[in-house]
């Protein structure tokens, strides 16, 4: 029997009982993976750690991911798939919900979701350090970001603006959803390095008052690229 069979055998053999455990068991760990990669980095973080703050033990690790590699690596998927779902619902209830769709309705609704994760403070700060230290330890397959996320919003974003905007660009349509990006990431940047700070108004920054001028912006930045306007 080979080597991988032999463990994968060990390992369900000391799975936890029902299918609600081993559900409760998963994310457990996923969760206690979240706070303590943010806080301690991956090469600071051991088996040891993960078990006890997920009050697990060793064979569920092995049971759900393998080992530490898998689980930083599902836990970064599990978010990032999070994040789009939510964002391309966001997009869809602008474009087929009740109302007529705007381009102000659709960059707002993109903009709201996009900084939720400020709802819960403790978690904002939590999800920017893990990004923080894997762009700087790039420990992830190259493309998950952009497989997971990045591509399937970003296209439903250009898609929703070539029906509101039909007289723009492809070229601007992409720049533009790229603009409006930059400006969320860049006020989700400020606030996690500079809350609790005093003394200058990019410390205390206001999310409300961020959106409504990222809105105006881009909305005017956008119209302003239509055909035969200024060209």
């Amino acid at each position: 029997m080979k080597k991988e069979t032999i463990m994968k055998v060990a390992n369900m053999k000391n799975a936890p009982g029902s299918t609600k455990e081993t559900a409760e068991s998963r994310q457990r760990l996923i969760d206690a993976a979240e706070e303590l990669f943010a806080s301690q980095g991956f090469d600071g973080t051991s088996i040891r750690d993960l078990i006890t703050k997920a009050k697990t033990n060793l064979s569920s690790v092995n049971y759900h991911f393998g080992d530490k590699k898998e689980l930083y690596e599902e836990l970064f998927s599990q978010r990032l798939r999070e994040m789009r779902e939510s964002r391309l619902n966001a997009i869809e209830q602008v474009m087929a919900g009740r109302g007529k769709p705007t381009l102000e309705k659709l960059i707002r609704a993109y903009a709201v979701d996009f900084l939720k994760p400020f709802s819960d403070t403790k978690r904002s700060q939590r999800l920017m350090q893990l990004f923080f230290r894997e762009l700087a330890e790039g420990r992830l397959p190259k493309n998950m970001f952009l497989d997971e996320m990045a591509v399937p919003v970003t296209t439903a974003m250009e898609e929703a603006l070539v029906v509101l905007c039909p007289d723009v660009s492809r070229h601007d349509i992409q720049m533009g959803v790229i603009s409006i990006t930059g400006q969320l990431v860049h006020i989700m940047q400020v606030k996690v390095l500079f809350e609790g700070a005093k003394g200058h108004p990019i410390a205390s920054i206001d999310i409300d008052d961020a959106i409504d001028h990222i809105v105006k912006f881009s909305a005017a930045g956008i119209r302003g690229c239509a055909k035969g306007n200024g060209k």
